[in-house]
């Protein structure tokens, strides 16, 4: 079997053949045609195929779900029954339910097949850009692959989804050395429609090579101060991450997040506008069909402060009683400020440039701690020096509140757009 929506249809018929109530199949093929460089050396090319069906069964509102990597029609008898068996040793949960039907629909976007040819002399003219422009840096991997992605997904309510996306995806991991001084790793990833550009000139790749160079010499900080923070589009996500696992199925039906009563109040500045939009034209590497069933659609999780909606999928919303988020989550886009980062920078007393957080998963109420990487000292409106041992810690409720100013630059990820965010109130301690 090779078309997609035959083995889908196939499957979902397997399933309501063993006798479950409710029904859904996905399948999805992916090949991936990937370049890859070590310490500034070609050194693998390849193409991988995979192959993933999931199935999941509800009877008696026990559910079961697995996935194979088979698409033949033994092993989709088998996966159906295996399925019935787990739903029937499962608990029974009247929140257990598939998506309701919706317009039958085709989504596309991006190119069936890579240009390897340009993917080679694109990631070619970066090495030789990185040597020329900044002769430190060590590249120690880069990754420029191409992924197309196809995928139906059935269920016995009538949703009949077919998709098909096609990315190019960009990483790479790097270091500077000057004698004996070596400085710490850093890592960046972006995804890309097309090959148009160079690419240096995409996500943050350039800015992040040029610090590398500068942090071979870092300077502890001295002492323990309340101060700003100014956190690049790098780091930004680590911030967002509690808010958008706060407001998704665990905490929101466990009772935990601290927004649980929060819609539609003030959790964040009038400044942070947050949207996520995985079907608009500023995401390449979004998606069409979220997992429950549904044809994903953009939306506003934070507008002007304000908590706009939760990211709950079906379960999640029948068990909270909430509404269904109309996606996923992901795919954010934060809106730009009014504000020139350059006067950001120029606003801040004493602060740090926050470029990469290392640290634990905040707490439930939002405690975070960690070390700085890769981060500078702002003192009197100038960055100073590369900063080594450095403790940041606050809360990411409160830092989300005490936003006071957001750049008028954005990086675009392919995955997320983001803008350097100020933040008060921020616990800094260095030796």
């Amino acid at each position: 079997m090779q078309d997609p929506r035959q083995v889908a249809q196939y499957g979902l018929n397997a399933l309501l053949k063993a006798g479950t109530d409710k029904a859904q199949c996905t399948l999805t093929l992916t090949d991936k045609h990937e370049l890859n460089v070590d310490l500034g050396e070609f050194t693998l090319v390849r193409t991988t195929f995979d192959t993933e069906v999931g199935v999941t069964a509800i009877r008696d509102g026990r559910k079961g779900s697995t996935s194979i990597n088979k698409s033949d029609s033994n092993s989709l008898d088998r996966a159906a029954a295996d399925v019935l068996d787990i739903a029937a040793a499962s608990s029974p949960d009247e929140a257990n339910d598939i998506a309701e039907v919706q317009p039958a629909a085709v989504f596309s976007s991006g190119s069936d097949a890579p240009d390897m040819d340009k993917m080679h002399s694109r990631m070619k003219e970066m090495l030789q850009s990185v040597k020329a422009a900044y002769p430190k840096v060590m590249m120690r991997q880069a990754i420029l692959d191409f992924t197309r992605t196809r995928s139906c997904f059935l269920n016995s309510n009538g949703v009949d989804f077919v998709t098909s996306k096609g990315v190019y995806s960009c990483s790479a991991i790097f270091s500077s050395k000057d004698g004996e001084k070596v400085s710490s790793f850093n890592y960046t990833a972006f995804s890309l429609q097309d090959l148009e550009k160079a690419l240096l000139n995409c996500g943050s790749i350039d800015a992040l090579l040029q610090q590398s160079t500068e942090q071979v010499h870092t300077r502890p900080m001295e002492g323990k101060f309340v101060g700003d923070i100014i956190i690049t589009p790098d780091c930004l996500g680590d911030v967002l991450y509690f808010l958008s696992y706060s407001l998704s199925n665990g905490p929101m039906i466990s009772g935990t997040s601290i927004y649980r009563d929060k819609l539609n109040e003030q959790i964040a500045s009038p400044m942070l506008s947050i949207h996520s939009r995985p079907v608009s034209d500023e995401i390449c590497d979004g998606y069409f069909v979220t997992p429950d069933g549904y044809a994903a659609q953009n939306s506003t999780v934070i507008q002007n402060g304000v908590l706009k909606t939760f990211l709950l999928s079906l379960y999640g919303a029948r068990k909270t009683g909430l509404d269904r988020a109309v996606n996923s989550g992901g795919a954010f886009v934060v809106d730009p400020g009014d504000m020139p980062l350059e006067e950001m920078v120029k606003s801040v007393k004493k602060g740090v440039l926050l470029a990469r957080f290392s640290g634990g998963d905040p707490s439930d109420n939002g405690d975070i701690s960690g070390v700085a990487k890769n981060s500078y000292l702002i003192e009197d409106g100038k960055i100073k020096y590369p900063i080594s041992e450095s403790m940041i810690s606050g809360n990411a409720a409160d830092m989300l509140m005490n936003v006071t100013a957001v750049s008028r630059e954005r990086v675009d990820y392919g995955f997320s757009v983001y803008p350097w965010v100020a933040v008060s109130g921020v616990t800094i301690s260095g030796k």
